[in-house]
Formats: C-alpha cells, sequence, structure tokens
C-alpha cells in the first residue's frame, strides 16, 4: 500500500517582505508627528512578494504624498529601502533611520 502525502506540505510559498517591528515603529513615530502637525491624515500598507510599501495621503481619496518602500534583498536577504514622491525617488538607502532623516529634512507648508 502506497502512502499518502499532501502537496500543500511540499509547495513552497513565497514568504511576502514586510516591515520588522522596529522598522514600523520609527515609521509610525514619524506618522502621528506629521498628523499631529495636521500635514498627513491616512496611511496605507500594501504587502507584496517582493516589496512592502507604506504610503502617506494628505487626504484619504488623493495619491499618496509619500511612499516608503521596503525591497527583498538579493538573495532573499535584507533589503533596502526607498522614498518615493508622485513616482519619483526621493532616496535610497539600506538603514530605515537614514531614509527617515530625509523626510525629517524636507520643507513643511505653513499655514
Amino acid at each position: 500500500m502506497a502512502d499518502m502525502l499532501s502537496l500543500a506540505d511540499h509547495r513552497r510559498r513565497p514568504s511576502r517582505v514586510g516591515f520588522s517591528r522596529g522598522e514600523l515603529k520609527r515609521i509610525l513615530n514619524l506618522y502621528s508627528r506629521r498628523v499631529a502637525s495636521g500635514e498627513w491624515r491616512d496611511y496605507a500598507i500594501d504587502l507584496h512578494e517582493n516589496m512592502a510599501a507604506f504610503s502617506v495621503f494628505r487626504h484619504s481619496f488623493d495619491k499618496p504624498l509619500y511612499t516608503i518602500a521596503k525591497r527583498r534583498g538579493a538573495g532573499g536577504g535584507d533589503g533596502d529601502f526607498l522614498l518615493l514622491a508622485s513616482g519619483r525617488k526621493l532616496g535610497h538607502s539600506r538603514d530605515i533611520d537614514e531614509l527617515l532623516a530625509t523626510l525629517e529634512r524636507r520643507p513643511r507648508a505653513v499655514s
């Protein structure tokens, strides 16, 4: 008699890229300060196979002001971070704090 094998146990499912707890904490810290100042109002997190993205919005119905993206590294290791605005690359770093410092230095609208 043959042994039964479950195919689900043997299929490789690619793991998705995501933000670590520390990375998300740093991003949300910046986000909360900008919400308190009235600049940002909403955010979205998108998780894909090769990239995770945290997008911030001025209004819920607008396109994102900024997107912080984490890409999978070569060989599946730690990746790098990108800062995007309107489809343009504003920054690139392997360190989330360095990338977020780019947003801290950006000029802000004064009301």
